[in-house]
């Protein structure tokens, strides 16, 4: 039986969009989209919003990871 995904979490998926993003950074965030989308999908209750939200943060900084590193191979 699917899991009814509350709205909190339908939000928190929907900021897990990477297609505006440049394709080096798409790279990296769409494991993070495919990781929270997996949950959303297989997890409910309040926790699975946490979960999504700490992904969220540790998506970002991924990203600024990436992007540290570009700039420091570039100059």
């Amino acid at each position: 039986m699917p899991l009814t995904m509350h709205p909190a979490t339908a939000r928190m998926v929907d900021n897990f969009r990477y297609d505006h993003l440049p394709e080096d950074l798409q790279k990296v965030s769409k494991p993070f989209h495919d990781l929270a989308h997996e949950l959303a999908k297989s997890l409910s209750g309040p926790e699975v919003t946490k979960a999504l939200d700490d992904l969220w943060s540790a998506k970002n900084w991924a990203v600024v990871a990436h992007v540290n590193q570009t700039q420091e191979a570039n100059s």
